[in-house]
């Protein structure tokens, strides 16, 4: 198994704290808990140096905090500091430069998850699903970016947001919620541009930018939808997937469900 390991996986190792066992060290261990009397042992090579940086963060887990010593904490002669979270940063941006800076971020962490050097190298739009990503690196993504935030993010979060833009404007909306509601009047939308707009754009980039999601989401809530099967031929169960759900239906539909016009 760690022989098939690439250099990406080999590096998120080193990141955990974790060092790769050579086969004579493998073996060597093999045979040591065969021979000792304890029920359960797991024989993990260190590093020491990484595990105390993960302490000084507060990144450490609970079951290692025994293996190395926290730093102490001094006190500085203009008192204690505060770190300003995320979220403060943020608010006092342009909206522009909320988005510039979260997807800074998203792309810098997309790439030390992949092992890239640069993150130019990083495509906003780009899905997930195209660069690589596994189920570890999706875990670890998320982990990363959770940590980064300073809010819980889902275990789903790139399959719920499938790229580093979409990610980035769900970000936004949770660490801005003035950004995701209260500032929009109904009266102040235009439904005709609002359609025509949405319907130019093909369902595959919708998913991209995370909008799918999100028109689904309506198409569930809107007035009818659990009993117009004539409209869907899934509508009338739940349990089918989004994929099921749009299958009979261009974006014009999709948009006329997601907004309450289920008669058409």
């Amino acid at each position: 198994m760690a022989g098939a390991l690439d250099r990406t996986d080999q590096a998120r190792m080193r990141r955990s704290g974790v060092l790769p066992l050579s086969v004579e060290e493998g073996m060597a261990l093999f045979d040591t808990a065969i021979g000792a009397d304890e029920p359960v042992l797991i024989p993990v090579k260190f590093d020491l140096t990484a595990l105390a940086a993960q302490a000084g963060a507060g990144q450490l887990a609970s079951m290692l905090q025994g293996l190395v010593r926290r730093p102490r904490r001094t006190a500085t002669a203009g008192g204690p500091v505060s770190a300003i979270s995320l979220s403060d940063r943020l608010a006092g941006l342009p909206e522009e430069e909320q988005t510039e800076m979260l997807l800074d971020l998203v792309r810098d962490e997309v790439a030390v998850v992949l092992g890239h050097t640069d993150a130019e190298n990083i495509v906003p739009g780009q899905a997930f699903s195209e660069i690589g990503f596994d189920s570890l690196t999706a875990v670890e993504l998320r982990n990363r970016l959770m940590r980064a935030a300073g809010i819980p993010l889902p275990a789903t979060l790139i399959f719920d947001y499938p790229s580093p833009v979409a990610i980035t404007e769900h970000l936004r909306a949770e660490l801005i919620p003035d950004t995701a509601s209260g500032t929009v009047q109904p009266a102040d939308v235009d439904e005709a541009g609002l359609r025509k707009a949405l319907a130019s754009v093909p369902l595959e980039r919708l998913q991209e930018l995370g909008v799918l999601q999100q028109l689904l989401r309506l198409v569930a809530a809107a007035p009818g939808a659990a009993d117009s099967g004539a409209t869907s031929p899934a509508s009338s169960e739940t349990g089918q997937s989004a994929a099921h759900l749009i299958a009979d239906m261009d974006v014009a539909g999709l948009i006329e469900r997601a907004m309450g016009n289920t008669t058409n």
